[in-house]
């Protein structure tokens, strides 16, 4: 009797499935796309100290330009030609009429330089820009109270 209930038990169906390595593989996963996101959606190369605004937020770019402290044009941090950027800007928009361009330029660069550069994005098609900032920390209100222990 004891030897026909147990071959019982050996013909029954597995009935659960082990999903372990699926959650370990999917976290494994998940881990890598966090890592690498960072470096995706922000490839900017060009060291340019931006000023900081306490609004700002990171944005999906599709075209990054970039003036340094010296004025100098970067497009996706390459250096470029005025008219290099609005020949490659002109193509692209021409592939992608939805094109944004992310304007990002050095706090101790002239005001006309930055606008000039805006000026060159804007004939170029691209009437969708904006202009890349650091966030700020809110400033600390000096008025509350904190109490002691």
């Amino acid at each position: 009797m004891a030897s026909s209930s147990s071959s019982q038990t050996d013909d029954d169906a597995i009935t659960g499935i082990n999903v372990t390595p699926f959650v370990d593989i999917a976290l494994v996963l998940l881990i890598i796309f966090m890592v690498t996101a960072k470096y995706i959606v922000t490839p900017q190369a060009i060291p340019v100290d931006l000023p900081r605004a306490s609004t700002s937020n990171a944005v999906n770019t599709a075209v990054s330009v970039s003036v340094d402290a010296t004025g100098a044009i970067f497009l996706d941090a390459r250096p470029t030609t005025e008219e290099a950027l609005m020949t490659q800007i002109r193509a692209r928009h021409a592939e992608n009429n939805d094109l944004r361009a992310i304007i990002a330029a050095d706090q101790r660069v002239n005001h006309g330089r930055v606008v000039h550069v805006i000026d060159l994005v804007r004939r170029a098609g691209v009437t969708r820009f904006a202009i890349q900032t650091q966030t700020e920390a809110p400033p600390v209100d000096s008025t509350v109270q904190t109490p002691h222990p």
